[in-house]
């Protein structure tokens, strides 16, 4: 049993030395296998729960013998294919543009002070959540919008909001450039990490001395080290575009939806045969995914191939100049997007009169926030308490499984990682359904237990992956030495590590609760309804009409995740105010 629990989990066994140095250390042995339990038992009973409705089978319903009429009822369904064809476009570009501008900037930044000054606005924007860019950028871009306001009508002729489809356009291209702002700061992100796991400036420095161009060597020479790392994020950062369903439900056609959103309304008739139905689409959406992730992976090949040609051919100059501008060019207006989205969202949150096309509002008030008081506290704190234990269970489990890796020798394989992905992989949609079933079996459906439990199962894996690097590159010498002064393991761990570790717990438990709040499907299948969010709320006045009140929840929705993201760094600086070594 023990020998199959770490096969599963991807960890190496401990040595024997390991075993008879700390006897007393095998209880951390149950971390891994309770994190594992979170991911494999809502995953496959979700996916066993929607995939047997799929083909009939839900006696709750009456389905009681398998069979394929509900696929096909599915697959009639009008306007099915441009779904799909939405879904694959916006998901798979929004992927390709988002690594493009990531690789083109790194590229053209490396080694330079740009990069460093990018850096510092990394925690604001992945705290930002994606219905908050999704709002933002619909207020912003809309015909109505602050931008065709500030050029109207002194440049447009425009006096009244022209007839243009711009938001929630049948071709997904708002949808697309939303996901493209929120998931360049997290691939960023990811680079970076890669970066200091691939000594790539060494290589550049190599590179550059045989004669290569700063960006050509850097394509040549670091490229494919650190794509190789970051190969998980790109999977999930496509798996996401894919499957999204509220950035969808604010900037998508609703005529027909992508496949995600049809999927979810599905479920959500009051028709509750569509309840098949919509686990049919459930299924085809998950073969989606992995269909693309497949597809993406076979391209990945062949450009290995092509780079490999390219590369011995030797070529070393190329349209540096160029490439570096349109790279800073672009991820300045990612980061200027995000900005002004977060600003108007402030300003019709106060707007009292705003009448087009005045460029700021006639009057300003805080009527709005006072009429949405009872609800703000309500849905606030929800947000908050869910956030703060799910951040802080994941956390713990995070921390466990880390200190049984260096205390035990667990050295983690390719398989542990793909694991901690498998929640990022999958489309929430595909097994949330199915997980509601498991909840409303076990008795816990709309309960805190369960709208915790499925907050958490997307909380670990971004936690995990913001803290073990760090944990991993502690110097070892420091424990070392608590050890050989007579301080147990467990001092060790509380009185050496956590306090050196800090800044980047701290952090890493800002990013769990970034998650957190930006959860959306989870909260209203786990929730069933009696649980409102900051993002739930966000998403249901976005649609409403009144800019006013839907302002308000997602710019607290922002707002809420980025105090969390100062807290973090503001605690560490003023706790370890009288020890530099530790001020960070």
């Amino acid at each position: 049993m023990v020998t199959a629990l770490r096969q599963l989990t991807g960890l190496s066994p401990p040595t024997p030395a390991a075993r008879m140095r700390r006897p007393g250390d095998a209880w951390l042995r149950v971390f891994p296998g309770a994190a594992l339990a979170l991911f494999l038992a809502p995953i496959g009973a979700g996916l066993l729960y929607t995939w047997l409705p799929a083909f009939g089978w839900f006696p709750a319903l009456g389905g009681d013998r398998l069979t394929l009429a509900h696929w096909r009822e599915m697959l009639a369904t009008p306007g099915l294919g441009d779904s799909v064809r939405l879904t694959l476009t916006s998901g798979v570009l929004a992927t390709l543009i988002a690594l493009v501008i990531v690789v083109g900037f790194v590229a053209a930044a490396q080694g330079t002070r740009t990069i460093a000054r990018v850096r510092r606005f990394l925690a604001p924007l992945l705290a930002v959540p994606h219905v908050a860019v999704a709002i933002g950028l619909a207020f912003l871009i809309a015909p109505s919008g602050w931008a065709a306001r500030l050029v109207s009508p002194w440049l447009t002729g425009w006096e009244v909001p022209p007839a243009l489809i711009i938001v929630q356009d049948p071709y997904g291209l708002a949808l697309t450039a939303a996901l493209v702002i929120k998931e360049v700061p997290y691939l960023f992100l990811m680079t970076l990490a890669a970066l200091d796991q691939t000594r790539a400036d060494k290589r550049l420095a190599v590179a550059r001395s045989l004669g290569y161009g700063p960006v050509t060597g850097w394509l040549k020479t670091v490229l494919p080290a650190v794509y190789g790392q970051i190969r998980l994020p790109i999977y999930a950062v496509l798996a996401f575009s894919l499957s999204v369903v509220d950035v969808a439900l604010v900037l998508g056609p609703g005529t027909p939806p992508p496949l995600a959103v049809q999927v979810f309304r599905w479920f959500n008739d009051p028709d509750l045969t569509l309840r098949f139905v919509g686990a049919a689409g459930a299924a085809l959406q998950l073969l989606l995914v992995a269909g693309a992730i497949l597809a993406w992976h076979l391209c990945e090949r062949a450009a290995m191939r092509l780079g490999r040609h390219w590369i011995a051919a030797g070529g070393r100059g190329g349209p540096a100049p160029v490439a570096r501008a349109g790279a800073k060019t672009a991820m300045l207006a990612v980061h200027a997007l995000s900005l002004a989205g977060l600003v108007v969202l402030a300003v019709w949150s106060l707007t009292g009169r705003w009448r087009y096309p005045d460029p700021l509002p006639a009057s300003w008030s805080l009527d709005t926030w006072n009429r949405q008081l009872d609800n703000i506290w309500l849905t606030g704190s929800t947000t908050l308490i869910c956030g703060l234990v799910a951040a802080g269970i994941a956390l713990v489990l995070t921390l466990g499984c880390l200190e049984n890796e260096q205390r035990n020798q667990a050295r983690p394989t390719g398989r542990a990682l793909w694991l901690l992905y498998l929640p990022l992989l999958v489309p929430q949609v595909s097994f949330l359904f199915g997980a509601q079933v498991l909840a409303v079996r076990a008795g816990l459906d709309g309960t805190w237990p369960a709208l915790v439990w499925s907050h958490l199962l997307f909380v670990l894996p971004y936690l995990f992956l913001s803290l073990a690097d760090a944990y991993r590159a502690l110097d070892g010498r420091y424990p070392r030495a608590a050890l050989c002064l007579g301080a147990r393991p467990g001092r060790v761990f509380w009185r050496v590590k956590l306090p050196m570790l800090a800044r980047p717990i701290l952090f890493a438990f800002a990013v769990g609760f970034a998650v957190s709040v930006t959860q959306y499907l989870p909260t209203v299948f786990a929730g069933a309804g009696r649980f409102a969010t900051f993002t739930t709320e966000a998403v249901a006045q976005a649609g409403g009409g009144d800019r006013r009140i839907a302002g308000v929840f997602a710019l607290l929705q922002a707002l809420l995740p980025l105090a969390v993201f100062a807290a973090a760094i503001a605690l560490p600086a003023w706790l370890f105010r009288n020890r530099r070594a530790l001020e960070g």
